[in-house]
């Protein structure tokens, strides 16, 4: 995993070495920061594109207006700087990662009524996130034990960095018993998503989602989507139990970083019927192709708009 050794941090390029920020910076005290996970691609015509770059950023904005503060450059400028760290790492195939967060000031809860927001924007490559043979032969899912918080606790629309505590003690518990990713429950007992991925299953030709009371708004997650109605499947928004999802013909999960990856089971109950049974289904695999072509401007009938050349 080869990262950027140039960081855009605060209108500047600077190295890795120079980038620096206090150790009594209020998101590291308290969480008071927010991500977004994005990647650029490899293109058919030559050179690297962003995928659905604004739509991450938009959504960045989002995440530090939930927390009731704002970001000190207009969108534009941030789409700018995604670019000009990627072309200063000379990547055209990479993750990139914006984070805006508060830095040093007040060393209580209360940030201040006007805190200051840094924004950076590292690059890594980065394979597949869930392992290549998750992609290939599908991910082992776990029902984590710890559940997700409810929507007035933590603000599920928001990438916020501290909100993801929950999601990393869910994902140690899956990984150190033998699992690739854990599923998450909301509240009141219904399936969520993963710990960094949006949920799908299929049911008798049937394709449904989680609904966005518990979830996080994926720009994946609405990419597909798009794909699915495209594609004439019918798609529902809806809750689902567990149950529902152990008896599903398939299942897979969406995410920047783990695109399309199918799951082979959950919970050790094999996922499909048949000869079929705990591999990758078809309509699954038609979708992760799609897909896979859409990102590397291999396909011209979505809007061009959603690939931003790194130039």
């Amino acid at each position: 995993m080869a990262r950027g050794d140039k960081i855009w941090l605060n209108g500047k390029i600077l190295s890795v070495e120079e980038a620096k920020i206090s150790l009594f910076s209020h998101c590291l005290h308290y969480g008071t920061g927010a991500f977004e996970g994005i990647r650029a691609y490899k293109q058919k015509t030559g050179g690297g594109a962003i995928f659905r770059l604004r739509e991450h950023m938009e959504r960045l904005q989002d995440s530090v207006k939930i927390m009731g503060f704002e970001i000190p450059f207009t969108l534009d400028e941030m789409v700018r700087a995604a670019i000009d760290s990627c072309k200063a790492n000379q990547f055209e195939e990479c993750y990139v990662r914006p984070l805006a967060f508060i830095g040093d000031g007040p060393l209580g809860v209360y940030p201040g009524a006007n805190p200051k927001v840094d924004l950076a924007v590292l690059t890594w490559e980065w394979g597949s996130y869930l392992g290549d043979k998750g992609v290939n032969e599908g991910a082992r899912l776990k029902t984590s034990t710890f559940v997700r918080p409810h929507v007035n606790s933590a603000m599920t629309k928001g990438k916020i960095t501290g909100a993801y505590i929950t999601g990393v003690v869910s994902k140690r518990e899956a990984i150190s018993q033998g699992y690739d990713e854990a599923l998450m429950l909301d509240p009141e007992g219904y399936m969520t998503e993963g710990t960094g991925e949006n949920l799908f299953i299929i049911r008798n030709g049937v394709i449904k989602t989680t609904q966005l009371t518990s979830i996080l708004n994926g720009v994946t997650r609405n990419t597909v989507m798009e794909m699915i109605k495209r594609f004439g499947h019918p798609l529902v928004e809806t809750r689902f139990t567990r149950d529902e999802l152990y008896c599903a013909d398939e299942v897979f999960l969406t995410g920047t970083a783990a695109e399309i990856t199918p799951v082979s089971s959950v919970d050790d109950r094999k996922i499909g019927r048949g000869e079929r049974s705990g591999k990758p289904g078809p309509i699954t695999q038609k979708i992760q192709a799609a897909y896979a072509n859409l990102v590397r401007g291999e396909i011209g009938e979505f809007p061009k708009e959603w690939l931003t050349p790194v130039r």
